[in-house]
This record gives structure tokens, sequence and C-alpha cells, in this order.
């Protein structure tokens, strides 16, 4: 019986060995990370992703801004980072550095597209990139460290960095360029809105709350050290009651003048305890990775609220004002009730005589229509000769019907169309198409040697390749973006020799075709071809029908299926070889993304191009050229001021 009991007995021990095991490290492991034990084995450097200059790679964003096509090698973001961001945001793209960047930038308020590969600046706090910060924290010790939290807030970390003795030292001009650098690819990243962060950011002069932040700070970064060794208690407990009585102050507190009358004797009390905590001989790689901790911490809230306020940003320009939605009802409402007179004979057979001068604008918003036609007829030498056809879908053609029929353009005719009337004659099922208006993508390419370049390149959408078929008495149209301001006479479009081309555009030569050459895979391109832009185009119709523009367009549709950026590559595709380069003064273009264009630039141009994010109606348009298209308002009309449009 011995001989088997005694395995039964060594089985025991072995089960009791693994159990008293799995208890010690269960309690090991949870103690480890409370000490903060594990921060050392990691590497005590501190490294920022890096983007290598010889990547080649392309990619293109879709409509809510998710990568859809990419062919490239890239270092990923901070990965805690990037949870967070799929968790709240899932249409952000994880990284970014690439040599060609193609975005949508759509931001019509018809649609709902969000980020357009978004927007610009290359994270930063305080108009700092986050890698200034993690700079910083690789150059300084721990003990400068202390003291420049004193002095400064964490998120002036990288901005002291920047601004010291730059004109005064060898690495000024250095500095300089970084900074310049930093905004090129910050606009790499979210396009047009670091741009506009960078002219709307506002100066905190709330000194008192920045520096309590700074003194708890570091004050956190001492405390776990001093409360380890027994005889620093009293200072222990001293540091404890001034970091709560801090928290619990700003914890309710973000101005200065929300501050409580005694704060003045806290101050003075929290350095004289840091003052004392740095004299004490404590153990320096626990302050410094209690330090590392909390710039870790720092950094991905910072890179956490930059791509939370450039969605937000993106959010804003892509959606309709309330102002704007208020108007289009009350114009729906008042139709209904009062609505207007038909049209007369005279006015019918204007519309669809081929002599005249057409224009064509595809547009779900009243006021831009209106601001495009206003201007077009005011500098206009014979506006009688000039018929507009507005095209628009079924939610807003009443309030398109009853505005132009009340709001005269001098002898100018206004026709307005309901896009989903028309049926397509090569559409068996005979059913109703839908608006879409002209599509922008936002093209950046990265440069070997240099910051990023970014274009914004607008094109016809779907809706324009019906133009044959809604006009078929008409010879000759220019199609007008609802996103412009006339400013010259435009009836000698109508005298320019085309060369038996179709489409009479501005192009883009800064885009050449053959840079995308991936985008169109095995496509045979023009290496000399330039990319155009939509805004101010002179079709000829007669030539595209001839040339079958339409159903070129919709075969390249179909090989690409429901490939992202369809339209950008369809339409380059479908117009090669069959554009007419309009002289580049005809239209200024950037006006809704670039804050550098001169204004004498802006008043003696013929043709204003509002494209980009800033469209001009909206609040975050760029004021200094939104002037030129308020202008053509009329702010005395009554429903303007009854949906507060100012």
């Amino acid at each position: 019986m011995k001989g088997g009991i005694l395995p039964a007995k060594r089985r025991w021990k072995g089960l009791v060995i693994a159990v008293l095991g799995l208890v010690l490290l269960s309690l090991l492991v949870p103690l480890v990370f409370l000490l903060g034990l594990h921060n050392g084995f990691h590497s005590s450097g501190y490294t920022t992703p890096q983007h290598s200059s010889a990547s080649v790679g392309l990619r293109i964003y879709g409509r809510h801004g998710t990568p859809k096509i990419e062919n490239q090698s890239e270092d990923d973001e901070s990965t805690h980072v990037d949870d967070l961001m799929q968790r709240l945001e899932p249409t952000f793209p994880k990284d970014f550095g690439e040599n060609i960047v193609v975005g949508k930038a759509e931001n019509k308020t018809a649609g709902f597209p969000l980020l357009d590969g978004l927007p610009k600046e290359r994270l930063g706090v305080n108009s700092t990139g986050v890698g200034d910060l993690a700079k910083a924290k690789q150059s300084t010790g721990v003990g400068d460290l202390a003291k420049k939290k004193q002095s400064t807030g964490v998120g002036d970390l990288g901005k002291k960095k920047q601004s010291t003795d730059v004109g005064s030292t060898p690495g000024a001009t250095e500095n300089i360029r970084d900074i310049d650098e930093g905004e090129k690819l910050c606009e790499l990243k979210f396009g047009s809105y670091c741009l506009w962060r960078r002219n709307h950011k506002e100066k905190v002069n709330d000194f008192t709350v920045r520096k309590m932040k700074d003194l708890l700070y570091v004050a956190r970064a001492y405390y776990p050290s001093i409360a380890k060794l027994p005889a620093l208690d009293k200072l222990s407990h001293e540091m404890k009651q001034n970091i709560q009585d801090f928290e619990r102050v700003l914890s309710v507190t973000t101005v200065d003048k929300d501050l409580p009358p005694l704060i003045d004797q806290k101050l003075p009390k929290m350095e004289a305890v840091i003052a004392q905590a740095k004299a004490c001989r404590v153990d320096c790689s626990n302050v410094d990775k209690k330090f590392r901790q909390l710039v870790d911490l720092t950094e991905d809230e910072a890179t956490f609220h930059m791509r939370q306020s450039a969605f937000l940003y993106q959010l804003a320009v892509q959606t309709m004002p309330k102002s704007h939605h208020c108007l289009s009802m009350r114009l729906t409402v008042e139709y209904f009730r009062d609505p207007p007179p038909d049209i007369d004979q005279s006015l019918a057979e204007r519309h669809l005589n081929p002599d005249l001068h057409h224009f064509v604008i595809f547009s779900s918003n009243v006021l831009a229509s209106s601001a495009v036609i206003n201007s077009t007829v005011t500098h206009a030498k014979e506006s009688e000769n000039q018929v507009f056809h507005v095209v628009t879908d079924r939610q807003n053609y009443f309030a398109m019907k009853l505005w132009f029929s009340r709001n005269k353009y001098m002898e100018a005719t206004v026709e307005v169309l309901n896009i989903e009337d028309h049926k397509l004659e090569n559409n068996k099922a005979s059913t109703s198409i839908h608006l879409s208006l002209p599509e922008e993508y936002r093209v950046s390419f990265h440069k070997v040697d240099g910051p990023p370049t970014t274009e914004y390149l607008s094109v016809f959408s779907h809706s324009h390749y019906l133009l044959p078929e809604i006009f078929p008495s008409l010879k000759k149209v220019v199609v007008l973006d609802d996103d412009i301001i006339v400013q010259r006479d435009l009836s000698v479009l109508w005298g320019i020799n085309m060369d038996g081309k179709v489409n009479g555009a501005v192009q883009c030569c800064s885009v050449r075709l053959i840079q995308l050459q991936k985008l169109f895979a095995d496509k045979r391109l023009d290496e000399t071809s330039c990319a155009w832009m939509s805004g101010l185009n002179v079709i000829d119709l007669v030539r595209w029908k001839e040339q079958d523009i339409s159903g070129r367009y919709l075969k390249l549709v179909t090989e690409m299926n429901s490939e992202e950026a369809v339209a950008l590559r369809a339409s380059l595709l479908a117009f090669q070889g069959e554009l007419y380069a309009l002289d580049d003064k005809w239209v200024l273009s950037g006006l809704g993304h670039n804050y550098g264009v001169d204004i004498e630039t802006v008043k003696n141009a013929r043709v204003l191009h509002y494209n980009g994010n800033m469209k001009p109606w909206l609040e975050l348009g760029i004021r200094d050229y939104t002037v030129s298209w308020r202008k053509f308002l009329n702010q005395e009309n009554q429903f303007l001021s009854d949906c507060n449009i100012n």
C-alpha cells in the first residue's frame, strides 16, 4: 500500500506548490504596476514616429476620411491614442506621412462627408507639435524638467523650446524653419483646420491658474517618492494636503477671475513644500518615472484633443447652419401658402433659346446660388442676354422657386429645375436621379527634401454628366459652382475659340496626371496633362455629344466599381485630350482654405473661387475674403432677417 500512497502525496505536494506560486504572482504583479516598476523595462529614451523621406506611396481618403487605397510603408502613431480615437471616432486614418495624399475635401451642406483626410496641423499644443514636447523630455534632465515645470505649463514646454533665444542663437533660423515645416505637416494631416486654428488662437492670460497647474504637476511627481520615506511623514502629509487643495480649486476653476480670494496664500505654501521635496535625497529614478508617466499622459491627451477639435471643425464646415435651414424651411412653407404664378410663354422660350448666354448652377444652397447670379448680372454689360438654370433637388426646389420668383436680377432670366424630375434615357428602370454637387479633393505631395505641398481640386460630380440630357436644345453653356463670385463681365467666354475641345477650364499644373499615376493603375496618361478645376467651365454640348463624354465617364465609373475618389479619377480621364486651357487670370482659387492671398489680388480677380472647407456663408469662413461674397446678399430681405442671417 505504501507504494501506492507515496505517488499520491507527491502529486498533492506539486499542486500545493503550484497554487502557492500562483498566489505569489498574483500579489507581485499588481505591486509592480502600483510602484511603477514596469517602466524600468522600457528604454530610457523617448522616440517619436519619424516619417521616412524616401517612402513613396499613395492614399485615397474616402467619403468619411477612411483610407481606401494605400500602397506604402509608414510608422504608426501611438497605439494608445489610436485605440482611443477608434473608440471615439473611427473615421480618422491611423497614420500619416505619405508622399502623395488624395483626400476628399467635400463640404457641401447637402451631404455629410466627414474628414477630408482631415485638415492640417502636425498635432500641436500651443502652436507646438507634440513631438517637440517629447524632444524636450529627451533632452532635459529630471531636475531641469522640474524647474521648467515650475516656470512654464505642460503645453508651454514645447513653446519655450521653440521661442528661447530665437534670433540670438545660430540655430534660430532652423527653429523658425522647423515651425513652418510643422505647419505644413499639420496641413497635410488636418488640412485647412490648422490654418483656421492658427488664425483664431486666443491669448491665454490666466497666469495664476496655469501656475497652479504647473506646481500641481511637479508636486504629483515628487509625492510618491516622499511618501515612501518614514522620516518625511510630516512633509508627505503637508504635500498631500496642498495637492488636494489645488485639485479642489482647479476642478471648479478655469480662469483667474473665478479663483477664491485666499489663493495667493496657497501658492507660497505649495512652492515651499516643493522646495523642501527637492532638497530631500530621494530616488531620482522614481521621480523620473513619474515625470515620464505624467508627460506621456499629457501627450496622449493633447493628441486626443487635437484630433477631436479637428473632427468638430470638419463637422462644423460640413453641416448646414441653423439659419440656412430656417431660410429653406420658411421659403418652402411660404411657397405652398402663396405659390408664385406660372412663367409666361416668352420666358419659357428664353430658357430654350440657344442664341442666349446660358449659365448652369448645380446647388442646394439658396443664398450661394443667389450670390453667384447677383454678382454675374451686376458686372454684365448686357444682362438681358443671360439665362441662369439653377439645378437643385426636390428638398430645396420649392424654396428656390419662391426665392427666384420674388427676387429680380436686372434683366436676366432665372429658371429653377428639379433634377429628380428628369429621367435618364439609358436607364431602363426610368428611375429618378439625385443631385450631386461638385466634389473637392485635397491632394498633398510629401517631398523628400522639403515640407509637403497641398492643392485643393474641385471636379465635376455625377450630375454634371447629365448636361446634354437636361439641356438638349442648347449648344454651349457656362457651368458655375455655387461657391464663386463673379467680378467681371463673362460675355467674352462665348467668343472663345476652343479648337474643337469640349471643356474650357482653368488648369492646375501644380498637379499633373502623371504624378497621380497610381490612381489610374494601368490607364495610359499624357505626361504633359494637368489637372483641371471646376468653378468656371465653358462647355461645348455639341462636341460633348459627339465625343460621348457622358458614356466615357459612366464606363470609367463602372470599371472603378465602388472604389473611393471615383469622381476625381473618372473626370480627369474622361476629359483627357478634350480640355481647352483658359487663362489662369480668369479664376482666383483657394479662398476657402488659403489665408495667404493678397487682398488687392482678391479685389482685382475676375472670378473668386472659395474652394476648400471655409465657405463664405459659414461662420468659419475667412473674414478677409467673405466681404466680397456678402456684398451680393440682399440684407434687407425679410426672410434673411427672420432667420438671423447677417
